[in-house]
């Protein structure tokens, strides 16, 4: 399901500015980046960002969201289109916005001022971690540093009803990592690279508990580890994540640099 709401007299009235360019260059190349690692699923599943907005009222906030129609490897700068908070493009394009998408972005993006990015993959391994009766488990390095620290949020379909917003931002709380059940993985943050590195973190747990699950019985970790492993290994510190944010960056760069057209 697609919506699709345009307004040919708001599409023209907000012309781009410096911080919208540089908002759009970030998210053409985290979608870039996630194509890379293999996180697609054909022109599905989003990643969003907070766009500049005329003031700071909730009515007047705008999100940058990928076309729906392009795979991440095709998306570019450009390409992105800014929506309000009721989905309608706010300058002229030619591309649709995907319903579920919407739904669950405009949900955290409007609930959580501190959401300025939120990612959401449908990965093997994060969905089949989302459909375990146990969800995620904290027995490996990665899932350690996760600890009490992910939030989960119940099947209820596929994501277009808007009645399901104010569930799925209770569900969520103040965690940044989150399992929607029978589904899928998410997380946001302050920051592009911020998001990146949650969603790395519990994607890497989710592919390693599999892995192991698979490999023979799981050697426990003793219960008095997980508050040490969350205090050195829980959300990193900005610098590192801007810094694992570039490398992958200038990975794909040297790869096809055209996202930032």
């Amino acid at each position: 399901m697609t919506i699709y709401m345009q307004s040919a007299a708001r599409a023209a009235e907000a012309p781009m500015t410096e911080a919208e360019r540089a908002a759009r260059v970030e998210l053409a190349a985290a979608y870039r980046i996630f194509d890379m690692l293999g996180w697609t699923e054909m022109i599905f599943n989003h990643i969003t960002v907070r766009g500049p907005g005329p003031d700071s009222s909730p009515k007047s906030l705008r999100f940058l969201i990928n076309p729906f129609g392009l795979h991440y490897r095709e998306i570019t700068a450009s390409s992105l289109v800014l929506i309000d908070i009721e989905g309608n493009p706010v300058r002229k394009t030619e591309w649709p916005v995907n319903r579920a998408g919407f739904v669950i972005h405009s949900a955290i993006h409007g609930a959580m001022p501190q959401a300025h990015c939120v990612m959401h993959t449908h990965t093997t391994t994060g969905i089949a971690v989302a459909c375990l009766k146990e969800g995620l488990s904290s027995h490996n390095f990665y899932g350690a540093m996760l600890h009490g620290q992910v939030a989960y949020h119940e099947f209820e379909g596929i994501t277009v009803e808007s009645g399901e917003k104010d569930r799925l931002v209770k569900s969520i709380g103040a965690k940044q990592a989150v399992i929607l059940r029978n589904h899928g993985l998410l997380a946001w943050g302050p920051s592009v690279p911020q998001a990146y590195l949650m969603l790395w973190t519990l994607q890497r747990a989710c592919d390693v508990q599999i892995a192991a699950s698979a490999a023979g019985a799981v050697n426990p970790i003793r219960p008095e580890v997980f508050p040490q492993t969350v205090r050195e290994g829980g959300p990193a510190e900005k610098r590192t994540c801007d810094d694992v944010f570039a490398a992958l960056q200038r990975m794909i760069d040297a790869k096809d640099p055209s996202y930032r057209t």
